[in-house]
């Protein structure tokens, strides 16, 4: 069963917040009105400590159980929404303006609140139970800044648990794997300065244009495009911008792309390599060019203890072959990766059926997933501490 009886109720107040989430959604750091939302259930829940502002806005609530004999386990939500107009006429649609909750962390944040009500209530659990609220995931790195702040140490977490809902796996399925998850996520930018002058006299420039198309075609031989990389990595070059009229070639031009990797040590060969490439064609041809390489996530590695956890609670909820523990590993990059760094954990998936994919702007998160998510929390925690 994937709900208690005692659970059945709390469903269709948790569908209630997620549509008042979803019709005000709110981007990276400023999810204000959001984190005011869950501090202050929280406090109604009656949470041993609610703390805000972690990462400027996320919110951190604790329950402690029955007993507590001192281990404190990690529950994490994303909050934030994205930067899309919304599509479908919902009856909770956006309100907002160009920003819409396209990847389902509405749900994510109702179902952890849902879980912190249920829990707080029945305290069948020996420890704390660490409710984290996140904001900024959607390239903002809130999980870093919430780390930053402090909040491993401030809450003495053992382990942490993450959850995302994933289109395409049916309504009360589940899906994990041990290791590699998502990749980690580097982006790049070239400014390729050459000399400008008229475009009928080439002979008399240095053509950034020109330049920057040798570097496309060299990025692209790092790594063999026939092939899949998943194991691998990609480098792909996402922008190419120069010149403002047609009789001129330009003075500069700037190339951007992304690098996605899961071995640290690959992710350093391709740095080096890029560098290598773009000064390398840039001095040849005359010009010279500047590469400023920014690492932005780490990979998502869930720990194998974790793992076989999650999928010993996944199954305690929906039958063991409703659990998929062989999914491959994506090369999306997921901000929890930030902290699994510090603390083992694992993050899991949780069917939202057939709907549109993330970041789709006909996507909405399937109500139907909250019973399972819900209780996929509050079995966690009992069965990571039991009294």
């Amino acid at each position: 069963m994937p709900i208690a009886l005692d659970l059945a109720g709390l469903i269709p107040e948790i569908i209630g917040w997620r549509h008042d989430f979803h019709a005000n959604p709110e981007l990276l750091y400023d999810v204000h009105r959001t984190a005011d939302f869950v501090s202050n259930k929280l406090r109604q829940f009656g949470c041993d400590e609610v703390v805000t502002g972690i990462g400027q806005t996320g919110v951190v609530g604790v329950i402690e159980g029955k007993r507590n004999s001192g281990k404190s386990v990690g529950l994490r939500a994303d909050m934030d929404a994205l930067p899309i107009t919304e599509i479908r006429d919902l009856p909770y649609k956006s309100v907002t303006s160009g920003i819409m909750h396209a990847c389902g962390h509405d749900g994510h944040t109702a179902m952890l609140l849902g879980a912190a009500k249920h829990l707080a209530q029945t305290r069948n659990f020996d420890g704390k139970a660490v409710f984290i609220f996140q904001p900024a995931e959607e390239g903002g790195a809130g999980a870093k800044a919430m780390i930053e702040d402090g909040l491993m140490t401030m809450f003495g977490l053992h382990e942490i648990y993450g959850m995302h809902n994933r289109p395409g796996l049916a309504i009360g399925e589940f899906a994990i794997r041990q290791g590699w998850v998502h990749a980690a996520m580097d982006d790049f930018t070239i400014i390729i300065e050459g000399k400008g002058g008229h475009a009928a006299k080439p002979h008399l420039c240095v053509d950034p244009i020109q330049i920057g198309s040798q570097i496309v075609n060299a990025v692209q031989s790092i790594v063999p495009r026939g092939e899949n990389m998943l194991e691998s990595a990609v480098v792909s070059i996402t922008q190419f911008r120069a010149g403002t009229a047609f009789n001129v070639i330009p003075q500069t031009a700037m190339l951007g792309g992304t690098v996605r990797t899961f071995e640290p040590k690959l992710r350093d060969q391709i740095e080096t390599r890029l560098a290598g490439i773009v000064d390398s064609i840039a001095s040849g041809s005359g010009a010279s060019a500047t590469l400023s390489h920014e690492r932005k996530y780490p990979a998502t590695h869930n720990d194998p203890e974790q793992t076989d956890f999650a999928v010993a609670v996944a199954s305690s909820i929906v039958d063991a072959a409703r659990v998929n523990q062989s999914i491959p590993p994506e090369m999306g990059a997921e901000d929890f990766a930030f902290m699994l760094e510090p603390c083992p954990g694992a993050i899991i998936f949780v069917g939202n059926g057939q709907t549109a994919e993330h970041h789709d702007p006909h996507y909405d998160f399937n109500d139907e997933a909250i019973p399972f998510g819900t209780s996929y929390w509050i079995r966690l925690v009992e069965m990571a501490m039991p009294v």
